[in-house]
């Protein structure tokens, strides 16, 4: 196996020259550069990373606490950031928090033990110690989906991307009104979430806008799961007046409210209109296919690694929030007509459209149920 001694007798500088090019340390002429670079393709000389991180204070590795596995949504977040971070040469190492602050905090901890350039965290509903923990050490920190507020401590900056989340569901409420249902029923998220708190707002502002009051007894909290928004849906299904369509807060709670749905014989839409707030790769495969609120979930990840390499780069900048638009994708679950022609707005593999299509067939009562 090749050495560094091997690619400094190959290239014919020192070996301190070499590690000035593979560590970055110090700036080498050009011409020598590219001696050392040949030298190492020639010699396929691999460098040692832990080595490396002695040198320059960086194992260029990203450290990843999102829910991934337990929530689907994360997962092309979880792309993103994977694609970003390898394009610009860092390695990832992740961990699942499952949306408990405890086991949060712990695992945020342990990558951060392993000597991570920087973290990307989807935070839980109590990030208090988490903020702690990462103002106390001055950790790199980017937040991704949830909102923190700043620690009263200004000297900790930290960045977040998220993508907008009141306006959106205000159309979701919005067109179902237009669709004339007067009693729309929400399953929102777990409580203390930003995305949980700004989507209530965006419902009861939908309302509003089109002269509906907001009725406490048509939002039931799902808690951003599944099992839980099963238990949610069937609660508003109880009601002496249940509602005649229903808005989902995220994907994992739409599965949630389809499962209530079906052990209660309803279908969609002919006994209830149902739309949600998240794509996901099988909405395409119900019948009626799902109208849904799409999110840009590899955009949000790419987003997040951009802005921590940034801050690695330049520790002093204010802290930064991006926000991302999502996109209305009509399909059939709210109870409109759509055609499935290749190609047309919302169809499988087009892009998310606001247009609406009519139908050359009609839905097949229970198709959802």
């Amino acid at each position: 196996m090749a050495t560094m001694v091997d690619v400094a007798a190959h290239a014919g500088v020192s070996v301190a020259t070499v590690s000035h090019v593979l560590n970055d340390t110090r700036p080498v002429l050009p011409h020598t550069r590219q001696a050392v670079l040949d030298a190492v393709d020639a010699l396929g000389y691999t460098p040692n990373a832990l080595a490396r991180s002695l040198v320059t204070s960086r194992t260029r590795s990203i450290g990843l606490a999102v829910s991934a596995i337990s929530n689907p949504y994360f997962t092309d977040i979880l792309q993103g950031v994977e694609a970003r971070a390898l394009e610009q040469g860092y390695g990832l190492l992740l961990a699942d928090p499952h949306d408990d602050p405890l086991h949060e905090r712990k695992v945020v901890q342990l990558l951060h033990e392993r000597r991570v350039d920087g973290l990307i965290v989807a935070p839980s509903a109590d990030p208090d110690a988490l903020l702690r923990y990462l103002g106390r050490h001055e950790v790199p920190t980017v937040f991704l989906d949830r909102l923190v507020e700043a620690p009263s401590d200004p000297s900790f900056a930290f960045d977040q991307v998220c993508t907008e989340n009141a306006a959106p569901m205000a159309r979701l409420v919005t067109h179902l009104a237009e669709r004339g249902h007067r009693r729309i029923g929400l399953v929102a998220g777990l409580p203390g979430l930003s995305t949980t708190t700004e989507r209530i707002s965006g419902y009861r502002h939908g309302l509003a806008g089109a002269g509906l009051p907001y009725d406490e007894r048509l939002v039931a909290h799902g808690d951003s799961v599944t099992e839980a928004a099963e238990r949610a849906t069937g609660a508003l299904l109880s009601l002496g007046a249940p509602p005649t369509a229903l808005v989902t807060a995220n994907n994992a709670m739409t599965i949630g409210a389809l499962r209530a749905l079906r052990e209660r014989g309803l279908s969609v839409p002919d006994d209830l209109a149902l739309c949600c707030f998240d794509d996901f790769a099988w909405a395409d495969l119900f019948a009626p296919r799902l109208t849904v609120i799409s999110q840009p979930g590899k955009e949000i990840g790419e987003q997040a690694v951009r802005l921590l390499l940034e801050r690695l780069a330049e520790p002093e900048l204010p802290g930064r929030t991006v926000r991302l638009p999502c996109a209305f994708v009509h399909r059939g679950s709210c109870g409109c007509a759509e055609t499935l022609r290749p190609g047309s707005p919302g169809s499988p593999g087009s892009p998310g459209s606001t247009k609406s299509t009519k139908s050359t067939k009609s839905t097949k009562k229970g198709s959802l149920s």
